[in-house]
């Protein structure tokens, strides 16, 4: 496995290295942005959760640990509420439109590798005169790595942003819970 992936290297062309380089650098910003939104929102989340159930419990009482409160001030006025919840659900959601973009431009960017080595193959095999499907089939799953490498990095994207989304959902339904509590006591 070692020496294949080494003779692949080896025999590569520079765009298959800018590829593999950019799908590299996608894989770690995918993986940072998610741990880091996910702790973030799992955070978020226990605070507005534990809020929850002070302000529905006999106590009735808005923590000092919610983002709504530390927003809203202990005010109860609907459009700061209102206000509060899309800035909250805004900040909560930082990050989820760049592991869409990696999502959907990752395979793309494997593709254009997988063709460009395809290409260059066929240019090597044009000074031949018979060329046999055993000589060819090294040179082209050779090149379709790229785009292996393509959907294995769109593969992370997608599934960290579905997992971030659900996140932001369940965050914003603990705010508007709490927001029209608050609404309703006046």
């Amino acid at each position: 496995m070692t020496d294949t992936i080494l003779n692949y290297l080896t025999n590569s062309s520079a765009i298959t290295y800018i590829v593999l380089a950019l799908l590299s650098i996608y894989l770690i910003i995918t993986v940072w942005i998610f741990l880091y939104r996910y702790s973030t929102l799992n955070t978020l989340i226990k605070n507005e959760e534990k809020s929850l159930e002070s302000l529905t419990s006999r106590e009735a009482t808005f923590l000092p640990i919610s983002a709504l409160n530390k927003c809203a001030n202990n005010t109860n006025s609907k459009e700061l509420l209102n206000a509060c919840e899309l800035n909250i659900i805004k900040e909560a959601s930082v990050g989820v439109s760049w592991l869409a973009i990696i999502s959907s431009t990752a395979p793309f960017i494997g593709l254009f590798g997988t063709v460009v080595g395809i290409l260059e193959s066929f240019a090597a095999f044009s000074t031949e005169s018979k060329v046999a499907f055993s000589v060819i089939a090294p040179a082209i799953s050779e090149a379709l790595i790229a785009t292996a490498a393509g959907i294995f990095v769109a593969i992370f994207a997608y599934t960290f942003h579905q997992i971030i989304v659900r996140k932001v959902y369940e965050l914003n339904t603990y705010i508007k819970a709490q927001s029209q509590i608050l609404i309703a006591k006046g």
